[in-house]
């Protein structure tokens, strides 16, 4: 009982992650957790924000 109790929420987890990113793309971001995602040219490296992070 205990592992079918494990299986469902990893299950629920990933379903939910899943979930995220096809709303994200369907939305129109480019870049899923890139807060620039609107304005992106679609490749992270050119966000301001990924360029913060990179150096």
């Amino acid at each position: 009982m205990e592992d079918i109790i494990i299986i469902l929420i990893i299950l629920l987890i990933v379903g939910l992650a899943g979930l995220y990113i096809y709303k994200a793309k369907k939305s129109g971001k480019k870049c899923i957790g890139c807060p620039d995602s609107k304005s992106c040219s679609g490749n992270c490296s050119s966000c301001s924000s990924c360029k913060d992070k990179a150096e």
